[in-house]
């Protein structure tokens, strides 16, 4: 049995039967949005930190991000609380769980209410939740305290995955994705939450990545709502997802490295990274189109939502694969709105997607782009993908 799904022109869009589907998109963000011709001036007087060259090195990274917003949890009312969390040096890791543990609970708990909304059946038709996030560390982890600001029944079937980085959202996708196809009737919610005051520290010459971060990193949380055999009377399906694949580069692991200190958490991140995502992404992505017997000349059949971790590593792709411009709209849009917002932003990238997929379809345009992949890239250095159709096409 499959579902159906009414596509352009009156064509049916079937879901096949027994394939995990994305039915609804949620996402939250803290109060505080940062516009990034703004950021450096209040990051460095926010630091008490006055050295010329780091703001100007700071300044030219904030152009090349293309970043415009980014939203934060960190606000003037957390530094007058913490004062200490811009001093060099200072045993800080218990001040920044706290802060952090809370609003990453908050935020995932405001996406996921929207997902649900979006969603349309009720929050006791959730069967399992998969919770996402580098941003805290407790026992009992997040997922009980979403669970519980949710009001999700105590028999929901609960998944944690804890310091994914950037490759968390699609991680979590493909491990919602597997739940959903072996538990018929299931309905699986993916929750992701992040913040960067987990890592914030005053610039420095010596920890020169640092500055990377302040000039493309954002916070927020996003949700997804996963199920197979969707219920056309009360489920809209966005997308199928086909086939998930993981794979690790072995001997790459010290390019993205992260520790957690007394300071909180320290990141490094290789200036070889967006290189080698570029030697391996045609072996990997051939992985998955090799399904639909499509070859490595037909990239720009296929639609593109990949996370978009920096605009080198999206020029590198899009030089090696030969994409149209327009193929890698929709991660360049999330970045330029939301920043690299790790786990969450491929939900960002996913909402642009169908936005862009409903534009076209009411200009009657035609095109290819029903079948395309899902991609991101994290720690490992990891490459997760997932072979997925547009049902909004």
């Amino acid at each position: 049995m499959g579902s159906e799904h009414v596509g352009q022109g009156g064509s049916i869009m079937k879901a096949n039967g027994g394939r995990a589907t994305i039915l609804a998109l949620g996402k939250a963000f803290p109060h505080q949005l940062v516009m990034q011709d703004f950021l450096v001036d209040g990051y460095f007087r926010d630091t008490n930190c006055d050295d010329p060259e780091l703001k100007q090195k700071l300044a030219r990274l904030c152009k090349t991000t293309t970043v415009k917003t980014r939203y934060v949890v960190m606000s003037d009312e957390i530094l007058e609380k913490y004062p200490e969390l811009t001093t060099e040096g200072t045993p800080t890791i218990k001040q920044r769980l706290h802060i952090c543990n809370e609003a990453v609970t908050q935020m995932a708990i405001e996406a996921s209410g929207a997902c649900i909304k979006n969603w349309g059946r009720p929050i006791s038709d959730i069967t399992h939740l998969v919770y996402v996030s580098s941003s805290e560390a407790r026992l009992p982890g997040g997922d009980i305290y979403l669970a519980k600001g949710l009001g999700l029944r105590p028999e929901t079937q609960r998944v944690l995955l804890y310091f994914s980085g950037c490759s968390g959202g699609v991680a979590g996708l493909r491990v919602a994705k597997d739940i959903a196809e072996n538990n018929p009737g299931s309905r699986v919610l993916l929750a992701t939450s992040e913040t960067t005051i987990i890592g914030y520290k005053p610039p420095s010459a010596h920890r020169p990545y640092d500055l990377v971060g302040v000039a493309l990193f954002g916070d927020g949380a996003g949700a997804m709502l996963i199920g197979s055999d969707p219920d056309l009377i009360s489920e809209k399906p966005l997308f199928e997802l086909h086939t998930a694949i993981q794979e690790f580069l072995p001997d790459t692991e010290k390019t993205i490295d992260g520790r957690v200190t007394e300071e909180g958490i320290s990141f490094k991140l290789g200036r070889e990274l967006p290189q080698i995502i570029e030697d391996h992404i045609e072996g990997f992505c051939g992985r998955l189109m090799g399904v639909l017997g499509y070859d490595n000349k037909e990239y720009n059949k296929m639609f593109w939502a990949v996370h978009p971790g920096g605009p080198a590593i999206l020029n590198r792709l899009e030089k090696r694969l030969d994409l149209f411009p327009e193929k890698l709209n929709a991660s360049r849009r999330a970045l330029t709105d939301y920043g690299n917002a790790s786990s969450n932003t491929i939900v960002y990238v996913l909402e642009y997607m169908i936005e862009e997929s409903k534009k076209i379809k009411k200009e009657q345009q035609e095109g290819d782009g029903e079948w395309g992949l899902i991609l991101a890239f994290g720690p490992g250095i990891t490459f997760e993908g997932i072979l997925a159709r547009n049902l909004a096409v």
